[in-house]
């Protein structure tokens, strides 16, 4: 493939897309109050000041980075220029999701002392990260996972298994982003839920078709500083309020849920202690492994560690990202119980109607703004501006790095190694690139719609589920098994792939609250991870050591090379010289 592509092409074409995007946002500041009413909410003029200004801003970067990408190395991986610093950040930019920042302050808020489970599992896995796959991964690949799966294996179908598996991963972390802006939006500007999901989409289109990776990571960077600001005052307001002692947040939580909830405050203090969130402990094991190995299997998060020139910046980021997520989960809980302190128990914030109807305390724009609503009550208006601006940078950021790891595996995987072979041209797998961003956004679109009650941590722990049932048996045995051949890797992984969809579905989340297929579930448990992802390291070894054939052997022998390349980078090479 030849290093360099032409510049894009088509000024005018450009500067429509901008304008358009640009549009989208005036159409918000200025929508109809008439759109959706009965879910309309009192207009926040320093929310939609802030948020226009700041989606100019990143329109501006955008434009900035379509100039820097001219090649697929740019678009996919900034051409390998990001430091480890900046792609540390950036990570944490990515990682520190919509549906990390909403979900799990609205799992605490609702659930007690179990939403540390989310905030814990989230933070667990990047020692995995650093020790086991950053380096190798660096060392052995160009683009994406699938580079490194496929180094010694068979391409055409351990590519095609490693780009459905990324899709599928990168589709179920989509919902959570969609439902996270539509809510958001909806909250900010009175639209209609829907509305709100296909303008957000339309809005992620033009970020991400032109910046690329470089655009993405600048965007997940600022997003990360103004992230953890926001997150780091908020925090303070609330432990200030309670003179700077857990004791004293948790003791006044538990009197106030007993009060929003017209229970006892021996029933109430239930929020402090574990089981309130899994129903049972396979439930909780299940989540804990899916966040503690799925981390490791993210498409889109593997996919930053080519962004920097080598192994030893790869490292480097980890650390940072590590530092930088730690950080924000501990916010996140503290948020979270603040919320319950500010929150449930002032009228201004609770949907009253919705609360008849379903007995349980509802807030304003749903539960999953119980971190929105934290900023009003301890910042006013102003600070609600700022959050909720950062919230949806937050969303940008991350359905931009989505989209492009989901755009990779269509374009760089399946379009141009499995179908052409490697017989095709930069500018064709760029415009490949930008026609499957195209078909992204609108499958988000509609799966945002579906799935708008659910609670977003929670769909961002199936995105993790999947991830670590079905791409980290097949990366990880890749790297260390020399034993593993292309039968093996490709049954295990389809194995954990299927298992762990097939068992999302069955399960009450989604066959019973979401579809409403039937009143009970087939599958009684909420999470595939403790039966997929170990029968998916099992089928990858049963159909490798049953595997006798010439290729095999020949794969098994490959091994020691790939295992020098992997350790010390001899014969790797920067991305953007691929």
């Amino acid at each position: 493939m030849k290093k360099e592509c032409t510049e894009m092409n088509g000024t005018s074409i450009k500067a429509a897309v901008f304008a358009f995007a640009s549009l989208c946002c005036s159409s918000l500041a200025f929508a109809s109050p008439d759109l959706g009413a009965a879910e309309q909410q009192a207009t926040n003029w320093h929310a939609i000041i802030m948020f226009t200004i700041f989606v100019g801003f990143t329109l501006f970067i955008t434009k900035w980075a379509a100039k820097q990408t001219t090649s697929t190395a740019d678009f996919y991986t900034a051409g390998g220029g990001i430091s480890g610093f900046q792609n540390g950040l950036a990570i944490a930019g990515d990682y520190m999701s919509a549906a990390s920042f909403l979900g799990i302050s609205a799992m605490v808020f609702s659930s007690g002392f179990d939403g540390l489970l989310y905030s814990l599992g989230f933070m667990v896995g990047w020692p995995i990260v650093l020790f086991l796959v950053a380096e190798r991964l660096r060392n052995l690949g160009k683009f994406n996972l699938s580079d490194v799966v496929s180094f010694r294996l068979e391409e055409k179908p351990v590519r095609t298994l490693a780009a459905f598996s990324s899709l599928v991963v990168v589709a179920f972390y989509l919902i959570a982003q969609m439902v996270g802006a539509g809510q958001l939006i909806k909250l900010l500007f009175g639209l209609n839920y829907n509305i709100a999901v296909v303008i957000v989409g339309l809005l992620m289109m033009a970020y991400v078709i032109f910046g690329g990776m470089l655009a993405t990571t600048w965007v997940q960077i600022i997003k990360a500083v103004m992230l953890l600001s926001g997150a780091t005052f908020m925090a303070f307001m609330v432990m200030k309020a309670v003179g700077f002692s857990f004791t004293n947040m948790f003791n006044q939580a538990i009197g106030v849920y007993s009060q929003a909830h017209s229970m006892s405050w021996d029933e109430a203090a239930k929020i402090m202690g574990p089981g309130k969130l899994a129903a049972n402990p396979i439930d909780a094991l299940s989540l804990g492994l899916a966040l503690m190995f799925g981390t490791a299997g993210l498409p889109h998060i593997l996919m930053r560690f080519f962004t920097v020139k080598d192994a030893k910046e790869a490292r480097k980021s980890v650390v940072v990202a590590t530092g930088f997520i730690g950080y924000f989960y501990l916010l996140t809980f503290i948020i979270g119980f603040g919320a319950i302190l500010f929150v449930a128990n002032n009228p201004q914030f609770l949907d009253v109607a919705k609360a008849a109807v379903t007995g349980k305390l509802e807030l304003v724009g749903g539960n999953n703004m119980a971190a929105v609503h934290l900023s009003d009550a301890v910042g006013g208006d102003l600070f609600m501006g700022f959050i909720s601006a950062v919230a949806f940078a937050t969303i940008l950021a991350v359905v931009a790095g989505l989209t492009l790891s989901g755009a990779s595996a269509i374009s760089h995987d399946l379009y141009a190694n499995v179908f052409k072979k490697g017989q095709t041209t930069p500018q064709s797998e760029l415009r490949m690139s930008k026609i499957a961003t195209l078909g992204l956004a609108i499958f988000a679109m509609i799966l945002g719609i579906l799935f708008e009650k659910q609670n977003v941590a929670f769909m961002v722990g199936l995105a993790f589920s999947v991830a670590c049932c079905a791409n980290f048996p097949v990366l990880v045995l890749s790297m260390f098994w020399k034993g593993l051949t292309t039968r093996g890797a490709v049954i295990g992984g389809v194995v954990g792939l299927v298992g762990a969809v097939s068992l999302i579905i069955l399960s009450k989340a989604v066959w019973v609250d979401t579809l409403a297929i039937s009143e009970t579930a087939p599958n009684p448990f909420n999470g595939p991870a403790l039966f997929a992802m170990p029968l998916s390291f099992f089928c990858c070894w049963l159909f490798s050591v049953t595997d006798k054939s010439a290729r095999a052997e020949k794969e098994r022998k490959a091994f020691d090379a790939q295992f020098v390349r992997s350790m010390t980078g001899i014969g790797a090479s920067g991305a953007s010289d691929h």
